[in-house]
């Protein structure tokens, strides 16, 4: 079973926001890099963004640079991304992802580094 849940997903319209979270259950992020990938339909995995545990750093991909952000609480349970202008391009099932760090200044958007995937959640974005 899946200690993180992704929330938040749905249909929006292109220009509109979104806003996801990630969510632990049974235990807090606050020793966890975090990630949020998405993946469309026939499409490779992408990473979107992701933050180091300490949340003093976060790499966001090219794609979604300047529309997306991502932060975590203060309280180490949830961490968040802010979708904002979307685009129709998207849509697609997005999932967070977490590693426990060894190094509170290291993320990545590379999935082969995270073990610990939730569920996941869609956003369709329509025109």
């Amino acid at each position: 079973q899946s200690q993180l849940v992704e929330s938040g997903g749905g249909a929006v319209q292109a220009g509109g926001s979104v806003r996801l979270s990630c969510t632990a259950v049974g235990f807090t992020l606050g020793y966890t890099t975090i990630a949020w990938f998405r993946q469309a339909p026939g499409k490779e995995r992408e990473g979107v963004a992701c933050i180091t545990s300490d949340a003093e750093r976060s790499d966001i991909a090219d794609s979604v640079k300047g529309r997306f952000t991502i932060s975590r609480d203060g309280a180490a349970k949830t961490v968040t991304l802010e979708m904002s202008n979307v685009k129709v391009e998207d849509t697609g099932d997005y999932y967070c992802a977490g590693r426990i760090a060894s190094n509170h200044a290291w993320c990545s958007l590379s999935s082969r580094y995270f073990s610990d995937w939730g569920q996941g959640t869609q956003v369709t974005v329509s025109s």
